[in-house]
C-alpha cells in the first residue's frame, strides 16, 4: 500500500454536496476503499496560500486513486495531483493547515 499527499481544487458549488454526503457517511460503502476516502476527506485541510484542499490518502491503485476518482474524486475536485509519501507524513506536512470544512478566516 501506498501513501500519497492529495492536492486539489474543491468546486465551491458542490462543496456543500460533499460535506453534506460526508456527515451522511455515504462513501463508506464503496468496496475496497471507502473507509479510507471518507476518513482522508473528513480531514482535509485548506491551503490558504493556494486554496487548495490537502490530505493524505492510503491507496493500491495504479495510477494512484484511479477509483476514488472515478467514483467521487472527479465531480467534487479539479486539477488533482498526488506526491508519494511515508505514512503520516503528509498529515504532518499539512497539520497547521486549517480544516477544509470551517469558512476561511476573513
Amino acid at each position: 500500500m501506498a501513501h500519497y499527499l492529495v492536492r486539489a481544487r474543491l468546486r465551491p458549488e458542490l462543496a456543500k454536496e460533499l460535506r453534506e454526503k460526508l456527515r451522511r457517511r455515504e462513501f463508506l460503502a464503496l468496496k475496497p476503499f471507502g473507509r479510507a476516502l471518507t476518513h482522508a476527506l473528513e480531514g482535509a485541510r485548506r491551503d490558504p496560500e493556494t486554496g487548495e484542499a490537502v490530505w493524505e490518502e492510503e491507496d493500491y491503485c495504479t495510477p494512484p486513486l484511479a477509483m476514488e476518482r472515478a467514483a467521487v474524486l472527479d465531480r467534487y475536485f479539479l486539477d488533482l495531483r498526488v506526491e508519494r509519501v511515508e505514512e503520516g507524513e503528509g498529515l504532518r506536512r499539512i497539520a497547521h493547515l486549517p480544516s477544509l470544512w470551517e469558512p476561511p478566516d476573513r
